[in-house]
């Protein structure tokens, strides 16, 4: 089996496609994968560490607000489809599957008008321009969020969950993780990060919780993000409470997914890998959405686990030191909420997500 995939920008149209491909090697020892990016995008870093042959075209997003710079993206998109239809010649996929991002588009696009079958697949609940644009060409729409199927044609889209979650699922045990960042294996802990970067808000949020967080029983891994854990402003604060039994404060956790299998609880933003990730080990969550976003689509995610009962919001502009400890000794504290909402958060997660879109991709190959 040939495939091609293409998804970029950011890691939330990576990682997705990354857990896939891992998973078609174990069922398809034969794949032969080529992933096609661009060359300014993480995927150009990220993908070939992976040992996966990679490709790039060259394409651009389009302004939000009229922009001689939109011409020039016509120009880069009619030229992209015409280099994706030489990479996609040469290599000859069986199928082709794009996991969004500006670059997706001309590749699904190119495959489309070659008349190779398509899959998309949209992790969010409110689906990227991209996505809503290839849905018209694409064979299927595989979607990680029931809520997104009313932006597509019913007829294509099929739910299938984030391959993400099933890699999660499937992970042997991590105990004693903790014990990595100088933290007790036998206490309950509440990881906290705002993305691979940190967040202004978060942080200076923690900064307010720290001395109530600090006498606390149960303990705290805080991932600042380097920006922030190197700014004077945290730094001195950062160090000082470094020095107390149940806090440990980090510029980012290299190993996230064992961290999140050992902890008890989460906050962070509302992208959805992270959320696939989280449900997918039935860790219940107190979410921060991102503001100004495209569609607002944390907000989006975010509220779909909320009105499930799996996870408390906390709107990034009502967000302080007080409704951090508030929350999190809502759950911490209460053993018959916490233990409820960890029930609904595995009933959200798709642990089997890679075997239900391999189940689509031979349905599609086998013309159903």
């Amino acid at each position: 089996m040939k495939i091609i995939v293409s998804g970029g920008g950011t890691g939330g149209h990576i990682y997705p496609a990354l857990s896939f491909i891992n998973y078609l090697k174990t069922v398809e020892p034969d794949v032969s994968v080529l992933y096609i990016g661009t060359q300014k995008g993480l995927e150009s870093k990220i993908v070939p560490e992976n040992g996966i042959d990679f490709q790039t075209i060259d394409i651009q997003g389009f302004k939000r607000s009229l922009s001689p710079e939109n011409f020039k993206t016509v120009y880069k998109f009619l030229k992209s489809v015409s280099d994706a239809k030489k990479i996609i010649k040469a290599f000859q996929p069986d199928i082709v599957i794009g996991t969004g991002g500006y670059v997706a588009g001309p590749v699904i696009y190119a495959a489309a008008k070659l008349k190779i079958p398509t899959i998309v697949h949209e992790q969010n609940s409110i689906p990227g321009v991209t996505n809503k644009f290839l849905s018209r060409y694409a064979t299927r729409v595989a979607l990680a969020f029931q809520e997104a199927g009313s932006f597509f044609p019913s007829k294509k889209t099929v739910f299938t969950g984030n391959p993400r979650a099933q890699e999660v699922a499937d992970l042997t045990d991590t105990r004693h993780v903790l014990s990595q960042y100088g933290l007790k294996t036998d206490k309950k802990t509440i990881v906290i990060f705002g993305g691979s970067r940190g967040a202004l808000k978060i942080n200076t949020a923690v900064v307010e919780a720290l001395p109530e967080l600090s006498k606390k029983d149960y303990q705290i891994l805080y991932a600042s993000g380097e920006i922030y854990y190197n700014d004077p402003e945290f730094s001195e604060i950062f160090a000082t409470y470094n020095q107390k039994e149940n806090i440990k404060i980090v510029p980012y956790i290299n190993n996230m997914v064992e961290v999140l299998n050992d902890a008890n609880l989460i906050l962070s933003r509302a992208g959805a890998t992270s959320l696939a990730e989280i449900t997918a080990l039935g860790l219940p969550s107190i979410l921060v959405p991102r503001p100004y976003v495209t569609a607002d689509h944390q907000t989006k995610n975010a509220e779909a686990l909320e009105n499930a009962g799996a996870a408390i919001m906390i709107k990034n502009a009502e967000l302080t030191g007080i409704s951090i400890v508030g929350a999190i000794d809502s759950l911490l504290l209460d053993d018959v909420t916490y233990r409820k909402m960890a029930e609904n958060a595995l009933c959200e997660g798709v642990p089997d997500a890679s075997d239900r879109l391999y189940q689509v991709l031979k349905d599609v190959l086998n013309g159903r």
